[in-house]
């Protein structure tokens, strides 16, 4: 039986979510755009957010990004999809911000010990402040190519010092890396090559994630960790993706999460959950604030403009995106971890989904016409923050494609697996 109803149970998460969404997201955007967005003031926009991530840890929301076996609230990734979804369809930066968290714990979950869950899940778990974590991976130099045989590998080092890790190196764009006052995320999980940990070939080899938290930069030096600048993007606003240095930080062996090669495995599969999640990004409120317009505009016409043929196939187009980016999304969080090719669909969800995204903001500011090139009406902001979703988590180029072409050539790859079942090539008659 094929059943494209959620769980009762995954119900009352949305509505939940969608309640708290539209009452603490709805005006986050004049919040942060009220404050001053020159260079030396970046970060501001960034920061007026805080009491909105405040509520959304007094809500749970953040200790629902931790599984419930580890002490959370978290359930499975159509859950985290349903939330994606409806902070999205609400506003981008503040949520960004809130679900770069979970992007940040996720390789903890992953590969943590129970020691380390206890000790640096505790600040995310009881409910007050606004604890930060952040998956700190891409490098000015650029990181697609992180764990090619041959290549360089990381730049950000560290190496082995009785019983310490010292690390130095630069990154940027990793969401939240900077904490609120510029002096670290309470968990920082980084991606490092570690020094003589295996042949200087190997670079995929080398490749570790070691935990930095508040305390550890608190216990170090001021010139260890520095925030040298916050680039400014063309949308996502008020999201905080600093360029960081790191000179000769020192940390505890203990913070190890992935040893030397382990660790690109570990943020792969990070990457790979969190691709389905970006997806779900998408097109609802592109699709949302269109109909609203087609419906009520006459633009000196007897009709509204909804009934207008040409302004009603863009929005058909639109909601079919919508419509198809959602049952890929839900396909994929399903087939994520139960197959062995649910990565694909991920991968699949995040291309298509982000794509669609950008496509269908253009339809909407076609249907719209001239009056979308005013603020008021939202489409040029949502455009510019549409428009980092095929480049950021892994480029559509760069990254994702590449790694369904590298699927695709498993000499066992069958391709209908994941729809319909493990023994799908018997029914096709292939081999």
């Amino acid at each position: 039986m094929i059943d494209f109803e959620i769980a009762p149970e995954q119900l009352a998460v949305r509505n939940a979510i969608r309640g708290w969404a539209k009452a603490n997201l709805t005006a986050a955007r004049s919040i942060y755009e009220g404050q001053n967005a020159s260079s030396g003031e970046w970060r501001d926009r960034f920061r007026s957010t805080q009491p909105i991530y405040a509520e959304a840890v007094k809500a749970g929301l953040i200790k629902a990004q931790i599984p419930k076996e580890l002490g959370g609230a978290g359930g499975p990734l159509i859950e985290a999809a349903l939330v994606v979804e409806e902070f999205y369809a609400v506003e981008t930066s503040a949520s960004l911000t809130i679900l770069g968290t979970g992007l940040g714990l996720t390789p903890l979950i992953m590969a943590g010990t129970p020691e380390q869950h206890k000790k640096f899940f505790r600040p995310f778990l009881d409910g007050t402040g606004t604890p930060m974590a952040s998956l700190v991976f891409s490098e000015p130099g650029g990181s697609a190519n992180f764990a090619e045989e041959g290549a360089p590998g990381f730049q950000t080092v560290a190496r082995v010092q009785g019983d310490e890790y010292v690390i130095s190196g630069e990154k940027i764009w990793a969401t939240n890396c900077s904490g609120w006052d510029d002096r670290g995320a309470d968990v920082q999980c980084v991606l490092v090559r570690v020094l003589d940990s295996a042949p200087a070939a190997d670079v995929r080899g080398q490749t570790a994630i070691i935990i930095v938290t508040r305390d550890d930069i608190a216990n170090n030096h001021p010139s260890a960790f520095q925030v040298l600048s916050h680039p400014q993007t063309m949308g996502h606003t008020a999201v905080n993706g600093p360029h960081i240095k790191f000179k000769d930080l020192r940390v505890p062996k203990s913070n190890l999460l992935a040893p030397p090669g382990k660790g690109a495995d570990i943020v792969e599969l990070t990457f790979t959950a969190s691709a389905c999640l970006v997806g779900a990004m998408g097109m609802r409120q592109t699709f949302d604030r269109a109909l609203a317009w087609a419906k009520t505009e006459r633009r000196g016409s007897k009709e509204t403009m909804l009934q207008k043929q040409s302004l009603a196939d863009l929005l058909i187009k639109i909601k079919t995106r919508c419509e198809a980016t959602r049952a890929l999304v839900w396909k994929a969080a399903h087939a994520f971890g139960r197959t062995r090719f649910g990565a694909e669909l991920c991968y699949e969800a995040k291309i298509f989904g982000s794509e669609s995204a950008v496509e269908s903001l253009m339809d909407a500011i076609n249907l719209v016409g001239v009056s979308a090139y005013s603020r008021e009406h939202r489409f040029g902001d949502l455009l510019n923050d549409a428009v980092v979703l095929p480049i950021f988590d892994g480029g559509n180029v760069g990254v994702r494609r590449r790694q369904i072409e590298a699927i695709f050539a498993q000499e066992d790859y069958d391709p209908w697996e994941t729809t319909f079942g493990a023994h799908s090539h018997e029914a096709n008659g292939t081999k």
